[in-house]
């Protein structure tokens, strides 16, 4: 008897526990199937209005998205051979699919004669704007194409899928096929007691003796950062910067060089199909920005503030390792010298921190943060189906007792999971006759798991990171929209959707805040006062650093997808460097092979988005800072003019229904230490 495939039951929480690579491939082919029949259906039918086209139609693409969103996240979180394969062998499936349907002209005259139609401007502001971005998709899509340059743009976004997928792929088997295992302690002099336990685990269960070292986040940071043999902290830094590449301890084995060839040149071809000047031009058409200047501008602009800024904090660094014997810093130098001198004039790590942030209370604390800005009550539940032990499951009812969301938490770094953090929206907000289908989101980071009878211990980045994540989710979960398209962070442009996760950063620096969300493991007391004052007093250390660190990503991104001419990757990159870079990194440094942001995520001519959004958030959080950090009014302000809206308005518009005007610098610049 044929077992029943859980990717074809429509179910209120995806069935992780049930879900197999065998199952994927014939739940695709079934529900497109099903799609482009009842499609076929729908355009036999002449009423072009919302109920009879636009709603049926939309539900068709929900189906779709729920199951492939679903197996998207597992071949995330849960790599292995086989649901690897299942997944590559559907990427041409689904994006012939979407291909297919984008192009056709059929369904592009039925969204035009709805907005045609006198009956358009009774629609809600929501269904508009649902409408408004479906016809500029398929423009953006080239729905008025000749047949031969559809057809040719069809196998380009087929292939782009593919690459996308293979870029990711090999970044991640090349971070997990290094390891660097010491077993002399002189090795892991200076290290501290959290990392080593952890190393030592690691070696553990490798059957080794000594200390393994990963370039998994939780182990790589530590590592550069402290240890005090300088010929180890090259030694993980070129394995590091040269992960996926032609260089470096696994040199050639999965270079992503000639991937990021292709798809840069395939995405030049795109845009160019579409009549379009290059691909920023292409991407800028759903952003918040208005055109490649208005960005350029920007991120000159900031440059020139944080430049000077940057140079004079390199020159103190430099100076400081001079002075303890260091000779000319290099890149694998400058995490560590930075710590040993950020200890020296504030007396305070990022490592010394972790006792005071076991995970729950982190957590704990997060969730009454929530409590009082938003109302809402979050409780964990223990019957949800999840893709790995360590996986937890919450539900949000707000203070009325209405479930506003559902969330899953899969916190902890391990091997076959891709690396850095992120929210996946798993089901969007759906009005079903009187029921309202609540949100569901995946919260993903990559911190260290617990170890014996120890809890899982952050770091304060480690705690904004978790913040960060959580304001996506907010607005994903929050929103009041009944159409997935615009609901949640649907519809909304790439350059604003930054705005929610950043502004929630912000909580992680005040004093009150800081009260709740830090324990110390063995004593639960809270982050002493002192400590406190020295977290904050280091808040701004290497600002102009880290902000030109940003800007150089940001410039490498817009520049290499500029114009119409293949250009040399490095080459740009290399130029950039000379322009903003104050330590120059060494020639091997081959960071675009696993930038995966730009090349395997949706931050392509987009990368500006997390400066953009963190002006927006500094100017929004400035607000708070004026009336209160947990002032009611402001709370339920910024909860109902951004998080519950989604993208049913313009961004803008909402920013300013918050704020009372459009964004200004000055918040950004005071936050970064580098206000005039």
């Amino acid at each position: 008897m044929e077992t029943e495939n859980p990717l074809l039951t429509i179910s209120d929480i995806p069935r992780f526990d049930a879900i197999r690579a065998e199952h994927i491939q014939p739940a695709l082919e079934q529900i497109i199937t099903d799609n482009r029949a009842a499609i076929e259906a729908l355009l036999e039918n002449d009423t072009a209005d919302w109920e009879h086209f636009v709603q049926p139609f939309e539900e068709l693409d929900e189906r779709l998205s729920r199951m492939w969103d679903a197996v998207s996240h597992l071949n995330s979180v849960m790599d292995d051979e086989a649901l690897r394969d299942a997944y590559r062998q559907c990427l041409p499936l689904m994006s012939d699919y979407a291909t297919d349907i984008a192009q056709d002209e059929r369904i592009y005259a039925r969204f035009s004669e709805v907005h045609d139609h006198p009956g358009f401007k009774r629609l809600t502001a929501p269904q508009r704007k649902l409408v408004n971005n479906a016809l500029r998709d398929f423009r953006l899509s080239g729905v008025s194409l000749p047949a031969d340059r559809k057809e040719r743009y069809k196998a380009i976004q087929s292939q782009l899928s593919m690459l996308n997928n293979r870029f990711e792929q090999n970044l991640l088997e090349a971070t997990d096929a290094y390891i660097l295992h010491v077993t002399s302690e002189t090795a892991v002099n200076g290290l501290p007691g959290p990392a080593l336990e952890q190393a030592a685990a690691e070696a553990s269960s490798r059957e080794l003796d000594g200390w393994v070292f990963t370039l998994k986040a939780p182990s790589y940071i530590p590592f550069i950062m402290f240890c005090e043999v300088r010929e180890l902290r090259q030694q993980i830094y070129e394995a590091y910067v040269t992960r996926a590449s032609d260089v470096g301890p696994h040199a050639g084995q999965q270079d992503n060089a000639p991937v990021i060839d292709e798809i840069l040149a395939l995405r030049r071809e795109s845009a160019d199909l579409l009549g379009f000047e290059d691909y920023v031009a292409y991407a800028l058409e759903s952003r918040m920005a208005q055109d490649s200047d208005e960005v350029l501008d920007f991120l000159n602009k900031l440059a020139a503030r944080s430049l000077p800024a940057a140079s004079k904090e390199f020159d103190e660094l430099q100076a400081y390792a001079s002075e303890h014997g260091a000779g000319q810093l290099e890149a694998w130098d400058v995490p560590f010298w930075s710590e040993k001198l950020r200890q020296q004039k504030y007396a305070i790590s990022q490592e010394d921190l972790r006792p005071w942030f076991p995970l729950d209370k982190v957590l704990a604390g997060l969730f009454d943060v929530a409590q009082r800005l938003y109302g809402l009550n979050i409780r964990e539940h223990h019957d949800a189906p999840v893709w790995h032990e360590d996986v937890r499951y919450f539900v949000i009812h707000d203070n009325a007792g209405q479930c506003r969301g559902r969330f899953f938490l899969d916190l902890y770094a391990r091997k076959g999971k891709r690396g850095g953090a992120w929210m996946g929206d798993g089901i969007s907000r759906k009005r079903i006759d009187k029921h309202v289908q609540a949100p569901l989101a995946w919260l993903v980071t990559n911190f260290s798991p617990p170890l014996g009878d120890r809890p899982s211990l952050l770091t304060h980045d480690e705690v904004i990171t978790l913040f960060h994540e959580f304001g996506h989710g907010l607005h994903h979960m929050l929103t009041r929209i009944d159409y997935p398209a615009v609901a949640g962070i649907n519809g909304v442009p790439w350059d604003a959707v930054e705005l929610p996760s950043q502004m929630m950063e912000n909580w992680c620096w005040q004093n009150e805040v800081l009260e709740m969300i830090s324990g110390h493991m063995e004593t639960g007391e809270p982050l002493p006062a002192e400590m406190v004052d020295r977290l904050q007093a280091a808040r701004d250390f290497q600002a102009g650093m880290q902000l030109l660190r940003q800007i150089e990503f940001a410039l490498f991104d817009m520049r290499i997808h500029q114009g119409r001419e293949a250009l040399s990757v490095q080459a740009v990159l290399d130029d950039i460097r000379r322009e903003t870079a104050v330590v120059m990194p060494p020639p091997f440094n081959r960071f675009q092979n696993s930038f995966s942001h730009i090349f395997a995520g949706g931050y392509a001519s987009g990368y500006y988005s997390y400066s953009w959004a963190e002006v927006l958030s500094a100017d929004a959080f400035s607000l708070f800072e004026e009336n209160g950090i947990f002032d009611h009014a402001t709370g339920r302000a910024f909860m109902e003019n951004i998080l519950e809206q989604g993208g049913s308005r313009e961004p803008m518009e909402l920013f300013v229904a918050f704020r009372g005007r459009e964004p200004e610098i000055d918040a950004f610049l005071r936050h970064r230490g580098l206000a005039a």
